[in-house]
């Protein structure tokens, strides 16, 4: 499987080939491939990658390498519930399987091509269904990175702002940063300059004055996992906004695949945030901005309240409060 090394963007745009269980969990865990969709992607190729050398063998020993490796590669991040069910969607596929390791590995490998297949037309379903929220000159807001670099399409909270764009609707873009590793300033904006969407990147301290002086007329967010009530887990920051939003009376809408909804979650309470290196926190790239002996807390996610989500934007449709999504 062949990646984008999203830790060298902007920099340099570096390919990555992942061949082992090993390569697919530094990927993710280290954030080389990132973004729920691609996450559930990059997880569901994977597998079958690391799988390929155990075909000719016996069934056993396939079986129990699949084992092996479906467990490692859900596990190698804990927030995101696309991970965990393209694992068990392709690892379902071997299982299910009755022939031999190479039969189980076709197998496999049909059900990663299909997730692949879906996930793009998944980002057009959300940019269509998003396009009512982007007028003429519209200005969004958006945080952390939901464009094409976290899926394998459009993207999703920028999947209606390429659809505008591409029918020649004017839409401007600003991009939070993003700290501490900077998805936004780093990704964002590295995707939107190439596709010639006008982008303005402002530090995250900067939003709340930006709305205040009403330059903002929706932020688009992405989502990790969204519970049953539709609480949203997103990248830290998220919650910031969304409170800010309510308060300047601008819309605050979530753009997520259908997939992205765990509801055995009943409300955030539930979802498990993933808690980062610290060390990630006292530097910014190879530049110490903080004391190597300070305590530091880098959550990777916060969860926004049900209450302050404007609408919820799947590739099933546009969700309004209340939310009750069901299993």
């Amino acid at each position: 499987m062949r990646i984008i090394d999203q830790r060298r963007l902007p920099v340099e745009c570096v390919e990555r080939d992942l061949a082992t269980v090993d390569d697919v969990c530094d990927a993710i865990a280290t954030l080389a491939v990132r973004g729920a969709p691609a996450i559930g992607v990059a997880a569901a190729m994977g597998l079958v990658a690391a799988l390929a050398p155990h075909a000719s063998g016996s069934r056993a020993a396939f079986d129990t390498a699949l084992e092996h490796g479906a467990a490692a590669i859900a596990s190698a991040r804990p927030t995101a519930v696309n991970l965990a069910w393209a694992v068990r969607r392709v690892a379902g596929c071997a299982r299910d399987c009755p022939g031999s390791a190479r039969d189980a590995l076709t197998a496999m490998r049909r059900e990663a091509d299909a997730i692949l297949a879906e996930d793009r037309a998944m980002c057009n379903a959300i940019g269509a269904h998003g396009a009512e929220f982007i007028g003429d000159g519209t200005r969004v807001l958006t945080h952390c990175n939901a464009g094409a670099l976290a899926t394998a399409g459009i993207g999703t909270a920028l999947a209606p702002v390429y659809l505008a764009h591409l029918a020649g609707i004017r839409v401007s873009v600003f991009a939070d940063e993003t700290r501490p590793l900077l998805q936004g300033s780093r990704l964002t904006a590295w995707e939107l300059v190439r596709a010639g969407i006008p982008v303005t990147v402002i530090a995250d301290s900067m939003a709340a004055a930006l709305m205040q002086r009403g330059e903002v007329d929706i932020v688009l967010v992405g989502a990790d996992r969204i519970a049953a009530n539709g609480d949203v887990a997103n990248k830290i920051g998220s919650y910031a906004l969304a409170v800010v939003a309510r308060h300047h009376g601008v819309p605050f809408v979530v753009c997520a695949p259908s997939s992205t909804i765990d509801a055995t979650a009943a409300s955030g309470d539930d979802i498990v945030i993933e808690l980062r290196d610290p060390s990630e926190l006292r530097a910014l790239g190879v530049v110490r901005t903080a004391p190597a002996t300070a305590a530091a807390w880098n959550p990777a996610f916060d969860v926004t309240p049900a209450e302050l989500v404007t609408a919820i934007v799947t590739d099933a449709g546009v969700h309004r409060a209340p939310y009750t999504f069901h299993a």
